[in-house]
């Protein structure tokens, strides 16, 4: 099978300009895709965060109460 070329040249050369416009369109999709994103993993990484917080605190306090040493005084 012979290969043929699928190239064919513009009517008029490309210019700056057009690469310019090219990039730019790409790049503001990329930028909207990314703001709409991030607007909708803000309240995940909060409720993360404090989740985190949360655990941290419960295994504090359940190592306090292990570790703390308890003192009887008794009246003789």
């Amino acid at each position: 099978m012979a290969e043929t070329d699928k190239t064919t040249t513009p009517a008029t050369p490309i210019t700056r300009d057009d690469i310019e416009a090219g990039l730019r369109s790409v790049v503001g999709e990329a930028e909207q895709k990314a703001e709409s994103t991030a607007k909708k993993l803000i309240p995940v990484a909060v409720g993360g965060a404090l989740l985190v917080l949360f655990v941290a605190y419960r295994i504090g306090r359940r190592v306090g109460t292990t570790k703390s040493t308890v003192v009887e005084i008794r009246r003789i």
